[in-house]
């Protein structure tokens, strides 16, 4: 019974991964495309002005771009610093976490081409109510990162002078090494969640509530909120519980609000952006994924959301995988044990540089991702007195070499929604 049970775990995850894999690496590397080859100008540029214009092309602009919930939180506070208006950041803030090239190729692969669609229009959609409201309805938060450094390390243009061979094998980095940190810990925690999911949940558990869509759609809303899940990680969880009986419509609202609210996520926002942004923010979130959880429910065909109701009963049966997806899941495995590698080996330099350098420790609170620790390390390298500075995510510290104020390291921190003491 116990290797029946493992048998049938193994298979659902083998198979989930063989069908994300060649998806998944597409959307890496268009991501990585995209971060090398289009300019930040090209952002501020057009969010600048004040409107319900700027708050469009923020949530279209941020709808492609594959970063976390936690990660585009100082990257909009880069923009709002260079001149992008309050709405335009609260739309970017909205739209970016809950979709990005990769997670509309990975939704397309499981969820099929109807979802890989919807997603990213209601997050478009969601993203332009929210602008919309924090420009009408908080005024009192405009100036709430007035006083920001822009620490952003992403605000800037990449190297426009860099031949093409060094940008595509930047692009390449970014894709495969640190898109593969930042986001391949959650990616692996969602496929064994939904595998799990597939073959340990009765299928009458959610079947009895598959004609309460409201509820299924607030015990989703209940659950997601709290919790932590990229927008890539989310899609094998959504899918396993559709094919178990909840509704594609709530589906829908765990690949939005799963994604782009956290409890850590909305500490941060209220701290930088105001409280009343963050309960606009909230609420823009909660409308748009229940109005297009109800929509997919009651408005469109059944059949263009349908997902295998038994994942299990595919797996890995002759010709039930291709060649084409065993080699990119063997690829997808190689980046991502690379991936660990590499963290691992920037963990053991940062030993290194500590041991020969007199350094200043101090522990650094809510960093959850790549983009997190360039911001810090930004942040603190641009404070006076600071002669070098290093960040470690796994270690959740920044190593400053010099002689800065105490205060302005931690003020410099804290401008960007982390939280800083000295070791």
């Amino acid at each position: 019974m116990v290797l029946e049970w493992i048998e049938q775990y193994w298979d659902a995850l083998v198979l989930m991964t063989a069908e994300m894999a060649p998806y998944l690496l597409l959307g890496f590397f268009i991501a990585g495309i995209l971060r090398v080859f289009v300019p930040r100008s090209l952002y501020t540029k057009h969010l600048a002005k004040p409107g319900m214009k700027s708050v469009v092309k923020a949530a279209a602009l941020g709808v492609p771009l594959p970063l976390c919930s936690c990660g585009v939180i100082p990257t909009t506070v880069g923009l709002r610093r260079e001149g992008a208006s309050h709405g335009a950041c609260t739309s970017f803030l909205i739209a970016t976490p809950q979709t990005g090239v990769d997670s509309i190729a990975a939704t397309y692969s499981l969820m099929g081409l109807p979802f890989a669609i919807v997603r990213p229009i209601a997050a478009l959609f969601t993203a332009i109510f929210g602008g919309w409201l924090v420009n009408k309805y908080a005024h009192e938060d405009k100036e709430a990162v007035a006083d920001v450094t822009c620490n952003d390390s992403c605000c800037h243009s990449p190297g426009e002078n860099k031949s093409l061979v060094s940008k595509l094998k930047e692009a390449f980095s970014y894709a495969f090494v640190e898109m593969m940190e930042d986001v391949g810990k959650w990616l692996v925690i969602g496929l064994l969640i939904a595998a799990l999911i597939t073959v340990a949940v009765p299928n009458e558990w959610l079947a009895a509530l598959h004609d309460y869509k409201l509820l299924n759609m607030l015990i989703v809303l209940a659950i997601a909120i709290p919790m932590y899940v990229c927008a890539t990680g989310s899609i094998p969880i959504a899918v396993s519980l559709m094919a178990k009986g909840l509704t594609p419509g709530a589906g829908l609202v765990l690949l939005m609000a799963g994604p782009a609210v956290n409890s850590a996520s909305m500490l941060v926002i209220g701290k930088v952006f105001g409280k009343r942004t963050l309960w606009l923010y909230l609420l823009s979130i909660i409308i748009g994924a229940m109005l297009f959880g109800l929509g997919i429910d009651y408005l469109l065909p059944g059949e263009w959301f349908a997902v295998k109701s038994g994942i299990t009963e595919t797996a890995c049966h002759d010709g039930g995988i291709d060649i084409f997806s065993y080699i990119c899941t063997g690829l997808l495995l190689v980046f991502l044990l690379n991936a660990l590698f590499a963290s691992h080996h920037h963990h053991h330099h940062h030993d290194l540089e500590e041991e020969i350098g007199d350094y200043i420790i101090y522990n650094i609170e809510g960093m959850n991702c790549n983009h997190c620790a360039a911001n810090v390390e930004k942040a603190i390298s641009e404070v006076a007195g600071v002669e070098h500075v290093e960040v470690s995510l796994h270690e959740k510290t920044a190593s400053i070499l010099g002689n800065p104020n105490e205060a302005d390291i931690l003020q410099a921190v804290e401008s960007i929604g982390f939280k800083a003491n000295k070791a």
